[in-house]
């Protein structure tokens, strides 16, 4: 695996680069791909709606289970075409499973959140995801200076970096790429999940694009929570269990494998201010 740095990369500045996190910051980090997504919809529509247009002037009829024309009807003088199936668009976007294994590191400095111990961590985006590692740095980041993040009771403080001193690393990458860096550590994500191993917070492509079913429709909160329980690892949580039917599932509960009766969070913290946890997994 090799990890590169953009050429011309501008110096690390002196001043903060980004404003103070909350809900609204949270949710631009990942409104450019939602347009992105809903423009390729668009086109595929038009594609579809040409495609008819074309099928018709030749002279081919498409079958539609409650047409009126019937099961291969046809107008008089015209033999029954064969019926033709359409494929629906894809509503979900395609993700990679394998990629170049070359990750390329965000430059520049952070702003410094928190009040505790300081862990400084760098952030990588495999080549050809489809993401930036800009962009991908500033969703990581936004998530580390939330008020409800590791920061809050002030035992931790983040910043990002781009040079060698880090505590942690946080890589987004293919499927394929996740169960090699992952295996590395005895972890086997099966293409699947997340891990977190040494220095490595390493967040799988297809979940972070994909989401699991219980946070369908909330990008930015299982994204919270990817970030926060592959980071709480890091900092050195273990993980526990659903505390009670619909309470607040524990950030370091393995959510994707099912809410035992709680209902999403993806944040280490209530908004009072109280850890949020359960019984421990042995």
């Amino acid at each position: 695996m090799r990890t590169r740095t953009p050429r011309n990369a501008p110096p690390e500045p002196e001043e903060d680069l980004w404003p103070e996190a909350g809900e609204d910051w949270l949710e631009d980090a990942f409104a450019a791909a939602e347009r992105r997504r809903r423009r390729a919809r668009i086109a595929l529509s038009i594609l579809a709606a040409v495609a008819c247009a074309a099928t018709a002037a030749a002279g081919v009829w498409l079958y539609r289970p409650d047409s009126p024309l019937g099961r291969g009807a046809a107008p008089a003088g015209r033999s029954p075409a064969r019926p033709l199936v359409r494929s629906a668009p894809p509503s979900t976007p395609a993700v990679p499973v394998r990629g170049t294994g070359e990750f390329v590191r965000a430059p520049g400095t952070g702003r410094k959140v928190g009040r505790g111990r300081l862990m400084r961590y760098a952030v990588e985006v495999e080549v050809g995801v489809g993401r930036t590692p800009a962009e991908f740095a500033r969703a990581v980041e936004a998530i580390l200076a939330h008020p409800r993040g590791w920061t809050a009771k002030g035992k931790w403080a983040f910043q990002r970096v781009s040079g060698r001193g880090y505590d942690f690393v946080v890589r987004l990458a293919t499927p394929q790429t996740v169960d090699r860096l992952c295996g590395r550590y005895g972890l086997r994500t099966e293409g699947e999940v997340n891990c977190a191993g040494g220095k490595e917070v390493i967040v799988n492509l297809k979940r972070w694009e994909l989401l699991i079913p219980a946070y369908r429709g909330r990008p930015e909160e299982y994204r919270a929570l990817t970030i926060n329980h592959e980071v709480g690892h890091r900092l050195g949580y273990g993980h526990v269990t659903c505390p009670r039917k619909g309470a607040p599932a524990p950030v370091m509960q393995q959510q994707v494998y099912g809410m035992k009766g709680c209902v999403i969070n993806g944040w280490p913290y209530d908004e009072r201010g109280r850890y949020v946890t359960g019984p421990a997994v042995p």
